[in-house]
C-alpha cells in the first residue's frame, strides 16, 4: 500500500474518497492540521492542484486533492468555486441561490468535481474533471445528501442529489464521473511507482 495524503481536514471528505479507492493500492491518509492551503485558484481544477501540490511538498508523500462546486448557467456561473462560501450554513445558501434565481426560466446547472494527484515533489501527475448537469429546483425535495442536494435535480434520474440512494448519487455524480476518470490512472501509477 503508498500512502495517498488527502488535502483536506475534512474526515467526511476523507471517507468519502475511500469509498472510490476501497479497490485500490493507495492508502488515504488525512493531511495534518497545520498544513492550511489557501485556494486562490480562480477555477476548480486550479484550485485542486495547488491542495495537491502544496499538501505533497509540506508531507513529502503522494497527495490528492479536489475542489468542487454548483455553478448555474443563469448566474454566469456563480456560485462556482465560492460554492461553500456563498453563506454561513447549507440553509442560508440554498435560500441565497433560490432567490437569486427567482422566477429565471432558465434553470439549468451542473456539479463539477476537479480531482489532482501530486507527487513527493508537488509536480501535479493526473488532473481529471467531472460533471453532472442538472436543473435548479423552486423548493427542496430530499432529505440525504448535503449542501446544494435537495435543490439539484437531475433529469435522468427523476430525483434530487438529496432523495437519491447513496449508490445511485455515488455513480452518476459530478465527484463520480471525475474519480472514473482518476482511478485507472491512479492504478497506473503505482504500477509505475512499484517497478520504479
Amino acid at each position: 500500500m503508498t500512502i495517498l495524503v488527502v488535502g483536506t481536514g475534512n474526515p467526511g471528505k476523507l471517507k468519502e474518497m475511500q469509498e472510490y479507492l476501497i479497490h485500490t493500492d493507495w492508502q488515504l491518509q488525512l493531511k495534518p492540521k497545520e498544513i492550511d492551503v489557501e485556494e486562490t485558484g480562480t477555477t476548480f481544477l486550479e484550485n485542486a492542484c495547488l491542495k495537491a501540490s502544496q499538501t505533497a511538498i509540506a508531507t513529502g508523500q503522494w497527495s490528492i486533492a479536489d475542489d468542487s462546486g454548483l455553478s448555474i448557467d443563469a448566474l454566469d456561473g456563480a456560485p462556482g468555486i465560492y460554492s461553500a462560501r456563498y453563506a454561513d450554513t447549507d440553509a442560508k445558501r440554498i435560500e441565497r441561490v433560490l432567490q437569486e434565481l427567482a422566477d429565471k426560466p432558465n434553470r439549468g446547472a451542473q456539479f463539477v468535481c476537479a480531482i489532482a494527484v501530486a507527487r513527493p515533489d508537488g509536480k501535479i501527475m493526473i488532473q481529471e474533471e467531472g460533471i453532472c448537469r442538472g436543473e435548479i429546483l423552486k423548493s427542496l425535495q430530499g432529505q440525504g445528501g448535503f449542501g446544494y442536494d435537495p435543490i439539484f435535480y437531475v433529469p435522468p434520474e427523476q430525483q434530487t442529489f438529496a432523495a437519491m440512494s447513496a449508490a445511485t448519487k455515488h455513480r452518476i455524480s459530478h465527484r463520480g464521473c471525475a474519480f472514473a476518470l482518476v482511478l485507472p490512472q491512479l492504478q497506473n501509477l503505482h504500477k509505475q511507482i512499484g517497478i520504479a
